[in-house]
């Protein structure tokens, strides 16, 4: 887990809730570091540095695909 490389920071769940279901739908490897912890204390996403997207190496260009896809104007789902 040491290779995945953090490719954005959340500070709350929801705000990337659609996007993790599309990298699960898409087979992309990742995780979310600092996800439990923060789900337990909110308040400390500030402290802890967010909730950073890590993902595989080999996944990145497809992860920033998807990311782009849904920041596109025309969909109708975006993340935070």
């Amino acid at each position: 887990m040491k290779d995945y490389q953090c490719l954005a920071t959340f500070t709350y769940h929801h705000e990337y809730f659609v996007l993790k279901l599309q990298f699960e739908k898409a087979g992309i490897r990742h995780y979310f570091q600092n996800e439990t912890l923060i789900g337990l204390l909110p308040l400390s996403s500030f402290a802890f540095g967010g909730i950073r997207l890590m993902i595989h190496p080999s996944d990145i260009s497809k992860a920033k695909q998807i990311i782009d896809s849904l920041n596109d104007k025309s969909s109708n789902l975006r993340i935070v």
